[in-house]
């Protein structure tokens, strides 16, 4: 009898059909990767971790439960040109972003679901001993094929690509890693969407496969996008509490209608961190000499009218304004809830999307807020032709 089993390939051990060498790249590093991994995720199809181990010239996967005998391990542990480093979040973990060793490191790394990955950490005790880093995500994670207990957390290829990036002070070098992970999301999701039992899966994750229906508040002509920055205190470096809570300085927004701009800095209430200059890349003395709340307070009324639909990318800056006492009213758009249902995926940042799209746009204002509502103002002008016009078809 022949056997129907399809043809693997020996590389990255996919069907030949859904086969992703095609698309790894290998990127050099300093550090060297050690994935140690549950053996539950070694036979997993849509596993990660050795899209990572493929484009890393010098990167090990481990598999089994306890690895206090492990002569690969030990083996990894050891070179002092490399020290050993846990990227693992939790109690006494370092931001990687401004807390990163100083030199090339051992990156290690836990693969398989969180709960495999707590067992993990439970039969090593070890593993307790390393310095351990985590990092705040700069997106959403892509890994559509496959639930994330929480909506900050990522695949471990997203992981180790973003990590690498902070400890070797790289800006997306190795986002190169994450190519064939997204040809694979890609290939997982077109045989989903195409089967029937795949599309249930695909609906029960948030996903549908029609394009959702756009608001009708798009298709209005009233359309004014708003976005602002904060003086963001630190973490607590045990809880990763904030340790003042965060003020809005900075609001800026945009009329499409008649492109009229409003901007206004507001002067901190509390102790100035480096935030608003370091992220927000505002100046300091502007900040510092900004006017009141009251003042802002004014000036918004006297911007907005009474019929504007308010666009915002997420609730964060938005909830930082009505922090104040101050209302955006309740024709309210959030663009990134309206992108992701409408592209049927996570839309990741929007920076990233008007590239993605094509779209051209130019700063609206001062440092990385008006960098954000220029990309703002061209995703709403996208999505409401889309909106007043007949249906079109999603970029592949």
């Amino acid at each position: 009898m022949q056997s129907t089993r399809r043809p693997v390939c020996s590389r990255c051990r996919r069907p030949q059909v859904t086969c992703y060498c095609a698309h790894v790249a290998v990127v050099p590093t300093s550090s060297r990767l050690l994935v140690l991994q549950h053996p539950r995720e070694r036979d997993k199809a849509i596993g990660t971790a050795r899209i990572a181990a493929l484009g890393l010239p010098d990167a090990e996967i481990v598999v089994g439960i306890d690895f206090a005998q492990d002569a690969r391990v030990h083996a990894a542990l050891a070179d002092p040109s490399r020290p050993p480093v846990l990227l693992y979040p939790g109690e006494g973990a370092r931001d990687l972003a401004s807390e990163r060793p100083g030199g090339p490191v051992t990156l290690v790394v836990l693969d398989g679901t969180w709960q495999q990955a707590r067992s993990l950490m439970r039969n090593n005790p070890w593993l307790g001993a390393l310095p351990r880093y985590t990092f705040e995500p700069p997106r959403p994670s892509e890994y559509r094929i496959r639930k994330e207990p929480k909506a900050e957390y990522v695949s471990t290829v997203e992981a180790i690509a973003h990590a690498l990036d902070l400890l070797e002070g790289t800006e997306q070098r190795f986002a190169q890693l994450l190519v064939p992970f997204r040809a694979m999301v890609d290939v997982q999701m077109g045989y989903a969407a195409r089967s029937s039992g795949g599309r249930k899966r695909l609906r029960r994750r948030g996903g549908c496969t029609a394009p959702a229906r756009l608001p009708p508040l798009l298709a209005e002509s009233h359309l004014v996008c708003a976005t602002g920055e904060s003086n963001a205190g630190r973490r607590d470096p045990r809880t990763r509490v904030p340790q003042q809570p965060h003020e809005l300085v900075y609001w800026t927004a945009l009329r499409l209608q008649d492109d009229a701009h409003f901007e206004a800095m507001v002067a901190p209430r509390q102790p100035l961190t480096t935030s608003p200059m370091k992220y927000g890349r505002l100046d300091e003395a502007a900040v510092r000499a900004g006017g009141s709340v009251a003042e802002l307070g004014a000036g918004w009324g006297a911007f907005v009218r009474e019929h504007d639909v308010i666009c915002v990318w997420g609730g964060y800056a938005l909830d930082l304004f009505r922090s104040e006492g101050l209302s955006a009213g309740e024709r309210v758009v959030d663009l990134r809830k309206v992108m992701g249902d409408y592209l049927q995926r996570r839309p990741g940042a929007p920076e990233a999307l008007v590239q993605e799209l094509g779209l051209n746009w130019q700063p609206r204002g001062q440092g990385r807020g008006g960098e954000r509502l220029g990309v703002l103002a061209a995703l709403t002008h996208w999505l409401a032709e889309r909106a007043r016009g007949p249906a079109r078809p999603t970029p592949s």
